[in-house]
């Protein structure tokens, strides 16, 4: 099976291929937010997680303290459904829930994109995991994942891709998440986490589960 990071990585080899230019502009940003060490103030290893309570694409609200009472909680934060770097990660997780499920955990998918109508009420109703709006960014701020968007990407945005994040995000136009992954086990601390400026790269899926597996050899 192709693992996640070949996939991401084919991705942005395509990327490359088809506009070397932009590809080389997004490397040169990404290496000055790890220079500054945008992320560096995300959770850490035993901090607590805050508490957050979010809207699910029913209109339903999800607390992060009702999940714990049911197990671990793996929180993810993905930019949206626009995004092509989340879908890949999002299917991947997706294809192991069996996996994450099994090991007594839910998987909480987090992203400041406005509930709409782009899931059918049938597509809701077969998630495996739970989808919640953080429309302002103020929970990936408390987690410390919060990215203020640099203007070129923005305008690739904009331009190259016609997005318009305004509305997609109910008024958040360039505050995004770093594509970030956190598990919080049943006291509410961060037990793993994966935090990565450069949105092109993700957790894989294999390190996911094998941290669940640890959490529950140990519990």
């Amino acid at each position: 099976m192709t693992s996640l990071q070949e996939k991401t990585k084919a991705k942005i080899a395509a990327g490359r291929q088809a506009n070397p230019e932009f590809m080389q502009n997004v490397d040169e940003i990404i290496a000055q937010a790890k220079l500054f060490q945008q992320g560096d103030s995300a959770l850490k290893l035993n901090d607590n997680a805050p508490n957050f309570t979010l809207t699910n694409p029913k209109g339903t609200l999800i607390s992060l303290t009702d999940l714990l009472i049911k197990g671990p909680v793996v929180v993810t934060f993905y930019r949206g459904s626009w995004c092509p770097y989340c879908n890949l990660q999002l299917n991947a997780l997706q294809q192991r829930m069996p996996d994450i499920t099994a090991l007594g955990a839910q998987l909480v998918a987090i992203s400041p994109q406005v509930p709409d109508d782009s899931l059918t009420a049938d597509e809701i109703n077969n998630l495996d995991f739970i989808v919640l709006s953080d429309q302002d960014a103020k929970v990936a701020a408390q987690y410390g994942v919060a990215w203020e968007v640099p203007e070129y990407l923005l305008e690739h945005m904009r331009v190259d891709r016609k997005l318009n994040l305004e509305a997609i995000n109910n008024g958040n136009s360039n505050i995004l998440p770093i594509p970030a992954t956190f598990i919080i086990n049943t006291n509410g601390e961060v037990s793993w986490r994966y935090v990565d400026v450069d949105y092109r790269t993700r957790s894989e899926p294999d390190d996911i589960i094998e941290a669940l597996q640890s959490l529950a050899s140990n519990s």
